[in-house]
């Protein structure tokens, strides 16, 4: 895991894909397509205009301003950029340790527990188009994530990998107001994952 660049580095270079900025953001939030095209330019104008961002939670309390500024497009593919709950592939270091992929002593979760999240997720999906269910896990097990999704989904707790049947389920209006509510959650949440990332490197 690569740390994070001083918060001069932050404040001091020019835009780019590359830049010290687009590194920070890409730590603390995940990369995305949209992180590096529309977050990074953005607030590297902002922070080069009149920065008086002193810290990175300020930083990531800037970011969080940007992007409820953006069209609701922006701001499902920035969601995007973080995994699915329950996913155990091609996942940056930090998002494997907060999903509970590396605690030393404590037992991998089982192949059932995976299962389960994998339809919650396609569930979710259904429900919400466009959205991926994001939350703040904070040391939690992806079992008690599972109940988690369960309960927003109305499900009873299972662990089935199959039921209730995605096709069962009836969407919700995409920029409806159920949806835009899920959609700013996540959203939320993200902010308060990067916040938490923060004392991995014992910043503030």
């Amino acid at each position: 895991m690569s740390g994070l660049p001083t918060l001069p580095d932050i404040l001091s270079g020019t835009s780019s894909p590359d830049s010290a900025l687009a590194h920070s953001l890409s730590i603390l939030f995940e990369s995305s397509p949209v992180l590096i095209t529309t977050l990074e330019p953005q607030l590297a104008q902002s922070l080069s205009n009149a920065s008086s961002v002193t810290s990175y939670s300020e930083l990531i309390d800037t970011a969080l301003e940007a992007i409820a500024s953006w069209d609701v497009s922006s701001q499902s593919g920035f969601i995007a950029g973080h995994p699915r709950i329950g996913e155990t592939k091609n996942l940056s270091s930090l998002s494997a340790k907060e999903q509970g992929g590396i605690h030393p002593g404590i037992a991998p979760t089982p192949p059932e527990v995976l299962a389960r999240l994998a339809h919650l997720n396609a569930c979710y999906e259904a429900k919400y188009p466009g959205l991926r269910y994001i939350t703040f896990v904070n040391g939690r097990t992806r079992r008690a994530i599972a109940e988690e999704m369960e309960d927003v989904l109305g499900f009873e707790h299972s662990l089935s990998p199959n039921e209730p049947g995605v096709s069962s389920l009836m969407p919700v209006e995409v920029n409806g107001e159920e949806w835009i509510a899920e959609l700013q959650r996540a959203i939320q949440d993200i902010g308060r994952i990067a916040k938490s990332r923060l004392k991995v490197f014992g910043v503030e």
